[in-house]
């Protein structure tokens, strides 16, 4: 009896079933943010470490990882512009490899 009523006051303040795999998961997911993401993937990717970026990925939405991946570059592109004191366009066709336009 005691356990029906466990339950229910479990379900009621939304309790119930908080160890269920797919909300433990979604849990470890919303622990990170798509800018924690974004910085350990791209930083995974440049070391080639396939694991590490298969991990990151799984921590937020593919759209979220790809929002967070386009911040992060324009932010990476705007700081070497400064540094070198070009344009962001020349910075980003430099990186890129592409000629000078």
């Amino acid at each position: 009896m005691f356990d029906r009523i466990r339950r229910y006051a479990g379900r009621f303040r939304g309790v119930e079933g908080t160890d269920v795999p797919e909300r433990r998961a979604s849990r470890e997911r919303r622990a990170h943010n798509l800018f924690e993401a974004a910085a350990v993937y791209v930083a995974a990717r440049a070391e080639d470490d396939q694991e590490r970026m298969e991990e990151a990925a799984g921590w937020v939405s593919p759209e979220a990882l790809s929002f967070g991946v386009s911040e992060l570059a324009c932010r990476a592109v705007i700081t070497l512009a400064r540094e070198r004191d070009e344009s962001p366009a020349t910075v980003a066709r430099d990186l890129l490899g592409l000629p000078v336009a």
